[in-house]
């Protein structure tokens, strides 16, 4: 199976290494992995913003950039959710109308891809440990995801997963939310910390790195026992 895959602007600079363990883990279920080096961003902070026009710009070298007829994966439910639900809104009524709906069927966030098209759910990985599990606002309401992940994680062998409380709440970043209103974010932070760390676990898993960038940064703030990991870098442990 040929995939593409779509690295987000944040994976790219900080975590890089978080998208080398989603080729590995996909070349290991079988996939032929290819990255398009002119690919830049989806588009979402400029949208986010309120800069339609620019990020529309943006959202059309998006479609240009991943034409074609293969899957698109990406470790990033935030960057999909906002292609599947967001591009309608600035190519309704355009010349890109039926080149976007025939994107929003190809791409997928990485575990939903495993699980739904690939149907794996063992790449054999190993973590020996207790963890929790964060819902993204954006892979819960805006994918639909929710059991996906559960299922991977379910069968690393040495992992046992702990649901926090209120887990489906937000961590509290929200891009430009965490800097317009530091405090509310903190606390929402602060929250979800507490929540994961009185489940015993060792490590908090999600699908979305910049919920586990902000929930990392309270972690290290505070000196709190806990690890942020990305479910990529799960999979690919062995």
């Amino acid at each position: 199976m040929n995939v593409q895959i779509f690295i987000p602007c944040f994976v790219d600079q900080l975590y890089p290494q978080t998208a080398f363990n989603m080729v590995k883990v996909l070349e290991k279920a079988g996939c032929k992995v290819n990255y398009n080096t002119n690919q830049t961003c989806c588009g979402q902070p400029a949208f986010n913003a309120g800069f339609w026009d620019d990020a529309k710009d943006v959202c059309s070298k998006f479609i240009k950039d991943f034409s074609g007829a293969d899957y698109i994966v990406a470790p990033s439910a935030s960057c999909v959710g906002f292609v599947r639900n967001y591009y309608s809104k600035l190519f309704d009524n355009s010349s890109q109308h039926y080149p976007v709906k025939d994107l929003q069927k190809r791409i997928f966030e990485f575990s939903e891809f495993m699980v739904n098209v690939l149907q794996v759910e063992n790449v054999g990985a190993t973590l020996n440990g207790k963890a929790t599990y964060h819902d993204s606002c954006a892979g819960l309401r805006e994918c639909k995801i929710k059991q996906e992940p559960r299922k991977l994680l379910s069968n690393v062998k040495g992992l046992e997963i702990i649901e926090m409380n209120d887990v489906e709440t937000c961590c509290g970043f929200g891009g430009t939310f965490a800097v317009k209103f530091e405090a509310i974010s903190i606390a929402m932070a602060e929250q979800k910390v507490t929540n994961a760390v009185a489940t015993g676990a060792e490590y908090i898993i999600s699908t979305d790195l910049s919920c586990l960038m902000h929930i990392d940064g309270y972690i290290r703030h505070k000196g709190i026992n806990l690890k942020a990991m990305h479910i990529a870098d799960v999979l690919a442990n062995n």
